[in-house]
């Protein structure tokens, strides 16, 4: 494939960086192809989904709590939006938190390196199923009839884990829409480190086309069913 001789820019949060350039084949789909296909499968997908999005909302707000959790991430251009999913942990999660924190050492570290706990209280006994099977990202279908998200592509991330993606150089999170699914989802999910997930995130840029997104698409639905999420 045709390579442009000029490298492309994209912004980090009001920076320009310079990037490694794209192929021609890879700019079109990226900049127009892409966002067509994710409308064109949304509007067949949100009405087959509807009900299952219902139940499970029924089933999230059980506990008297909300159904959907929603929490700012950060998307292309560094522009902060607001990321969609059903509650999977118990309303006064942030204070349980706070608490472990301070009574465990092993567990505040465990939390500032990897941004999670593998034995996590928090999580609730739907939420532990939700996860499990990924169904917590179903509403996110709606950020990307929105244009904040894509179906495939980086991992959002909070604003408060910026810093930590930018020194292992995630700079794939800043020309791309984040994706529901993607590379680190499928092929790293929740047992990686920042460092990994980064270069998992970083090749899929490097290889973006629409055979790498079906495919993701179509492994995503194998991981769902192996339930290797966490």
């Amino acid at each position: 494939m045709f390579v442009l001789a000029e490298t492309r820019k994209t912004t980090r949060g009001g920076d320009v960086l310079s990037v490694a350039p794209r192929s021609i084949s890879q700019k079109i789909y990226a900049g127009v192809v892409k966002r067509v296909i994710d409308l064109l499968l949304c509007v067949v997908m949100v009405p087959l989904l509807l009900p299952v999005l219902l139940v499970l909302w029924l089933l999230v707000r059980r506990d008297g709590g909300p159904g959907l959790f929603i929490q700012p991430r950060v998307g292309r251009n560094g522009k902060v939006f607001q990321c969609f999913k059903f509650r999977t942990m118990v309303v006064n999660a942030e204070k349980v938190l706070e608490d472990m924190c301070a009574k465990d050492p092993a567990v505040a570290e465990e939390w500032l390196k990897y941004q999670k706990l593998s034995n996590d209280p928090r999580i609730s006994k739907v939420g532990k199923v939700l996860r499990a099977t990924s169904l917590d990202e179903l509403p996110q279908i709606f950020n990307v009839l929105m244009g904040d998200m894509s179906l495939v592509g980086p991992r959002p991330f909070l604003p408060s884990q910026k810093a930590l993606y930018d020194e292992a150089g995630g700079n794939a999170y800043y020309r791309l829409r984040p994706g529901i699914t993607g590379a680190w989802q499928v092929f790293g999910r929740s047992a990686t480190t920042f460092k990994a997930r980064v270069e998992f995130d970083e090749a899929y840029d490097r290889k973006l086309s629409f055979v790498s997104d079906m495919g993701l698409i179509l492994r995503t639905v194998t991981v769902v069913f192996c339930r290797t999420g966490k």
